[in-house]
């Protein structure tokens, strides 16, 4: 006998439209009363920041969320094979960027749908992260880094491709990631000072200009030291987990390994950061070559040029590009071996010396050498 739910079925698509008129842009929400006149510079914001809300105010069990695609004949998107996969929030928005839908959808639509990022759950917490519980002094301070940072990273570099201008500059999306990891709840971000000089971006304040004018922070000020700024975008406010394990992953993504490119062009480390990101324990690791160039803010043809690019440096083995699946693949270079008799083959280089004068030492006396060749 099959039992008829007791759950009736939940809308959960949320749209707002950005209407320019006289003044500002204003907001329309079918759900809510029309607003003020946004500024212009802050419109963007405004409207993801209306959109999380209404995801939060209407917050549903995993279970009970059904593809809001699928209910509408997956008109959203290109045909496919069907319905796949877990339901997330897919975040779409027009060509004009004045039409923002937020979403259930299940992997496989959210995947097929044009101008369209994933929303971690991780962006809509609700409520403060417990305490973590009390641990020695040395392992506050050595900090584990891991699958968690990498998806932390993973997610953020998804919201970003979203919501900053697709024209963004790879620099601008790397401060962007840094700041949106380091602010706390109120949107203050206090960057260490040599934290910008080991970026290599110190004194770039057209990066600052240019998040500015997306109208998602406030410019910092050029003399205060540390540098203190605030994100207008109110989305990256209510981030779960807690700081300390934001402030890890913001770390790992100045140095991803095994992909780190200090010295190299920002488009060059965003592109390594965003492989490192979706890089598993397999030999072969792949993405699609869409999500990787959307996450860079380039096209599929600069994407591939930086990939050749990341070979030429021996940061990657190979990779190529499968045109059937729209798989970016990528192998990295095989760890360094050593040779068991001989133990770590990363020997400082005093230690080898002595080695080798021993070794003499013993040929002379007479001896049948070293077990190592």
């Amino acid at each position: 006998m099959r039992l008829a739910s007791t759950h009736a079925t939940v809308q959960r698509i949320w749209t707002v439209h950005l209407r320019p008129q006289t003044g500002g842009p204003a907001l329309a929400c079918p759900r809510c009363t029309p607003g003020p006149a946004l500024p212009a510079a802050s419109a963007r914001s405004a409207a993801l920041t209306h959109l999380a809300r209404h995801a939060r105010a209407d917050a549903l069990p995993g279970h009970l969320r059904t593809c809001q695609c699928r209910t509408r004949g997956c008109h959203w998107h290109p045909r496919h094979r069907g319905c796949a996969g877990p339901v997330l929030l897919a975040l779409t928005c027009d060509r004009s960027g004045r039409a923002w839908r937020l979403a259930d959808a299940c992997a496989a639509c959210a995947a097929a749908m044009s101008h369209t990022a994933v929303v971690p759950p991780t962006l809509l917490g609700t409520g403060r992260t417990p305490a973590p519980p009390t641990t020695s002094p040395r392992a506050r301070n050595t900090p584990a880094f891991g699958p968690a940072e990498q998806q932390r990273v993973r997610e953020m570099l998804t919201y970003l491709a979203t919501a900053l201008p697709r024209f963004t500059s790879p620099a601008a999306r790397l401060l962007a990631l840094q700041c949106a990891l380091r602010a706390d709840a109120r949107g203050h971000v206090r960057l260490p000072a040599g934290l910008l000089h080991g970026m290599r971006l110190r004194g770039h304040q057209e990066l600052w200009q240019e998040l500015a004018h997306a109208g998602w922070l406030e410019p910092p000020g050029t003399r205060s030291a540390p540098l203190q700024l605030r994100l207008l975008d109110a989305t990256v406010l209510d981030q779960a987990p807690g700081r300390r394990a934001r402030r890890h992953a913001a770390h790992w993504a100045l140095h991803p390994v095994p992909l780190t490119l200090p010295a190299a062009s920002p488009a060059l480390r965003l592109t390594a950061l965003a492989l490192a990101a979706h890089t598993s324990l397999d030999t072969e690791h792949s993405t699609e070559m869409d999500i990787l160039a959307r996450l860079c803010g380039h096209s599929p043809q600069q994407t591939g040029e930086l990939l050749d690019r990341l070979v030429t440096t021996g940061t990657l083995t190979t990779w190529h590009h499968n045109r059937e699946t729209d798989e970016a693949v990528w192998q990295l270079p095989p760890p360094s071996r050593t040779n068991p008799l001989c133990g770590n083959a990363a020997k400082a280089p005093d230690s080898m010396a002595r080695a080798s004068a021993q070794d003499r030492g013993r040929r002379l006396r007479g001896t049948t050498g070293s077990a190592c060749p």
